[in-house]
């Protein structure tokens, strides 16, 4: 697997797992609130992936 595919797959692993994790916390589920939930579990993904490269860098 390239490199590029490898950051791709942990990038959608992070967002899928914040993104249920935003889902099981939040009391209703409508579009707005799927919109701002997918838009912060990508920036929480993106923190994610970022934080374990700088980590792994060492």
């Amino acid at each position: 697997m390239g490199r590029a595919a490898a950051v791709t797959a942990e990038l959608l692993a992070w967002w899928f797992l914040l993104m249920a994790a935003w889902l099981v916390f939040i009391s209703t589920v409508d579009a707005l609130e799927g919109f701002v939930g997918a838009v912060c579990a990508l920036v929480g993904a993106c923190a994610a992936c970022a934080a374990r490269r700088a980590m792994s860098d060492r």
